[in-house]
């Protein structure tokens, strides 16, 4: 069960369950959870804040998303909440990749969202508070259409983000290129992310990814990489890491049945890409995302 900081809910992670699942829409509407430590998913997160803030640090920088403010920024990259208010309510939902690439944004944007940027819409629309509650409930809902009509109006309405005022938090790393997908890149993609999704537990390589997406492997490496600025290998590191995280919250883990079930060859690999990503070791990791935050200042 989670737990209350005066009037603040502190995350609790046994109750996560977006790490798991890379191509599933995964919808939390509550009062966001004081986060212990920086957790990470393979799914564009996007915010709606109803009512007071909630404060991220992210990708080298900190914001606060207020009352009215539409947010997003990629998952995969390390974040956590570090403050709200005792009364804040928002929707987060989490977008899979292959749903991400059929925004058309513009492609610097898009870019820049994907090497660790985070898109805030300055002027709500009037009737956000009232779309994104609908939307959140036919997410939830358990109907494939209903759930299908809200993903097509979310999509929209972040693709009418251009059209307002909007900021653009940057991390302070310059990125490199990336190119906009085309339609039959994105069906790559899609195909691709899906693979990698199913069987990211097992020995995979290049070759069994295009097969899979029925491309060369030459083209599925490029068009990846062109695409998200991640390489293939990348994108399947990040899904064995997070599936991992969400194994080592829970209290009896072992960490090299964890790195051995999420698909590593080895602790020494899963050692070292763990703290690549999250900068600290499996059994620290494991240790402060149990721990209870302490009360920010």
């Amino acid at each position: 069960m989670d737990g209350k900081i005066g009037g603040k809910r502190y995350w609790n992670p046994l109750k996560s369950t977006v790490e798991r699942v890379p191509n599933q829409l995964v919808v939390s509407h509550e009062q966001p959870g004081i986060m212990n430590t920086a957790h990470w998913h393979a799914q564009v997160e996007i915010n709606f804040v109803f009512r007071g803030y909630v404060d991220y640090q992210m990708a080298g920088h900190t914001t606060r998303f207020s009352a009215g403010e539409l947010a997003i920024f990629w998952g995969g990259l390390p974040h956590r909440v570090v403050d709200t208010a005792d009364e804040t309510l928002f929707v987060a939902i989490h977008l899979p990749l292959m749903n991400f690439f059929r925004l058309r944004l513009q492609p610097d944007i898009q870019h820049k969202l994907m090497h660790g940027a985070t898109l805030v819409a300055n002027d709500p629309a009037s009737d956000d508070a009232q779309a994104f509650t609908r939307w959140s409930d036919y997410m939830q809902s358990g109907d494939i259409a209903r759930a299908r009509h809200a993903i097509e109006e979310l999509l929209l309405r972040i693709e009418r983000i251009r059209f307002g005022a909007y900021r653009l938090l940057e991390p302070a790393a310059p990125a490199g290129t990336i190119e906009a997908a085309d339609q039959q890149s994105f069906h790559n993609i899609g195909r691709i992310c899906e693979f990698i999704a199913e069987n990211f537990r097992h020995d995979i390589d290049s070759t069994d990814i295009a097969l899979s997406a029925d491309i060369h492997p030459k083209y599925a490496m490029s068009v990846f990489k062109k695409s998200t600025g991640m390489t293939l290998n990348d994108y399947v590191t990040l899904l064995r890491l997070s599936y991992a995280q969400a194994m080592l919250m829970h209290e009896d883990a072992n960490v090299l049945r964890v790195a051995l079930e999420s698909g590593f060859g080895s602790l020494s690999a899963f050692n070292k890409c763990f703290r690549k990503m999250s900068g600290m070791n499996p059994s620290d990791f494991k240790r402060e995302a149990r721990a209870r935050p302490a009360l920010p200042v």
